[in-house]
């Protein structure tokens, strides 16, 4: 499991934004999001954090790793 503190995460067009952008790099990866506590959990064996973390700063938000 890798997680992400996304402060700038704030609406539910966020985690869709966030959602899509982690699957197109990793398709079978499972997104769990944590709107509250700006949280993104992504479950995958297909890439490391630094690939997932690129997919979401292109997406527009500031992941910060946990």
């Amino acid at each position: 499991m890798i997680a992400f503190h996304v402060e700038d995460m704030s609406c539910g067009h966020c985690v869709a934004a966030i959602t899509q952008a982690v699957q197109a790099v990793a398709p079978g990866a499972q997104v769990n999001v944590d709107l509250a506590a700006h949280r993104v959990e992504v479950a995958s064996a297909e890439v490391d954090s630094s690939v997932l973390r690129a997919a979401i700063e292109e997406a527009g938000y500031s992941p910060q790793p946990l």
